[in-house]
C-alpha cells in the first residue's frame, strides 16, 4: 500500500515536468512526401518566402493550408506568423533544431521557429524543391563577374574613344578641304568679276574716245568751211588770200620782193 502511494506521488510530480519539456519541441527533418506537409528543418533565414498570414492560433497545419491555397510549395512559421514560397532558404542558413523552440500559439507541443529562426515545411506538392542561392556566394560571384568585365569595359571605352577621335579627325579633315575649295572658288569668282569689270570699263572708255574723235572731226570740218578733212586726216587751214590752189602744187617760184602785196595776182615764173 505504501509502495502504491509513492508511485502515484512520483507520477503526479513528473507529469507536469514531462508536459513542460514537450512544449515547443522542433521535430526532426522528415522525408518529403506527396500529400502531407512535413518539417524540413530549422533555418536562420526565411529565404525568398513572404509573409502571408498572422494568426494568434498559428500552427504547422494552419500555415500549410494557407500556403497551399495560394499555390505555393513551401512554408515557414515564426511564432504567430506564416510565410509562403516555392523554395527552401539557403543551405548555409540551416541550423540546429534546438534553435527553433518557440511553441506554436495554436498547438504548443510543436515549434514555430524561434528568435531569428524559422521552422520550414514541405507542403507535399513536390518532393524536391530548390534551395535559394547563398547570399555570400552570390555576392562573391557578382564581384568576380564585375571584376572580370571591368577590363572589357575599359577596352570597349577605349575603342569607343578612339573611334570618336577618328571620326572627329575625319570631320576636321573634311571641313578643311571644304574650306579650301570654298576659298579657291571664291577667288576665281572675284577674279572673274574683276576681269569682266575691267574689260567693260576699257570698252566703254574706247567708245568714249572714238565718240570724242568724231565730235572733234565734225567741229574741225565745220571750221574749215564745210570741207571734208584731207586724206591725211588733217584740216587745210591756209589763208584764202594766198591762192591755196597754187600752194598745193610742187612749183618753184622765183624770188620776189618782200614788200609786195601777195593778195594780188603777180607774175610767177615756173619751170616747164
Amino acid at each position: 500500500m505504501l509502495f502504491k502511494s509513492f508511485a502515484f506521488t512520483a507520477l503526479f510530480v513528473a507529469a507536469p515536468l514531462v508536459s513542460a519539456a514537450g512544449k515547443g519541441t522542433q521535430k526532426p527533418a522528415q522525408e518529403p512526401q506527396i500529400g502531407p506537409d512535413t518539417v524540413h528543418g530549422c533555418y536562420s533565414s526565411k529565404g525568398k518566402m513572404v509573409l502571408a498570414d498572422t494568426n494568434k492560433f498559428q500552427t504547422q497545419g494552419s500555415c500549410a493550408a494557407t500556403c497551399k491555397e495560394k499555390g505555393n510549395t513551401a512554408a515557414a512559421t515564426q511564432s504567430d506568423q506564416c510565410f509562403c514560397g516555392d523554395s527552401y532558404p539557403p543551405k548555409s542558413t540551416l541550423t540546429k533544431d534546438e534553435n527553433c523552440g518557440e511553441p506554436c500559439p495554436g498547438f504548443d507541443t510543436d515549434a514555430c521557429g524561434g528568435l531569428d529562426t524559422w521552422t520550414v515545411y514541405n507542403l507535399g506538392v513536390r518532393k524536391q524543391l530548390p534551395d535559394d542561392p547563398d547570399p555570400k556566394t552570390s555576392s562573391s560571384a557578382a564581384t568576380s563577374a564585375a571584376t572580370s568585365t571591368a577590363p572589357a569595359a575599359v577596352t570597349t571605352s577605349a575603342a569607343a574613344s578612339a573611334s570618336s577621335s577618328g571620326e572627329a579627325d575625319s570631320g576636321k579633315s573634311t571641313n578643311t578641304v571644304g574650306i579650301a575649295v570654298g576659298v579657291v572658288v571664291g577667288l576665281i569668282a572675284v577674279c572673274g568679276i574683276g576681269g569682266g569689270a575691267f574689260f567693260f570699263y576699257r570698252r566703254r572708255r574706247n567708245a568714249e574716245i572714238e565718240e570724242e574723235h568724231r565730235r572733234n572731226a565734225a567741229v574741225n570740218a565745220f571750221i574749215a568751211g564745210g570741207k571734208p578733212p584731207s586724206s591725211s586726216g588733217g584740216l587745210s587751214l591756209s589763208d584764202q588770200r594766198l591762192d591755196p590752189v597754187m600752194a598745193q602744187r610742187r612749183v618753184s617760184n622765183g624770188s620776189i620782193a618782200d614788200n609786195e602785196d601777195y593778195s594780188r595776182r603777180i607774175l610767177r615764173v615756173t619751170n616747164a
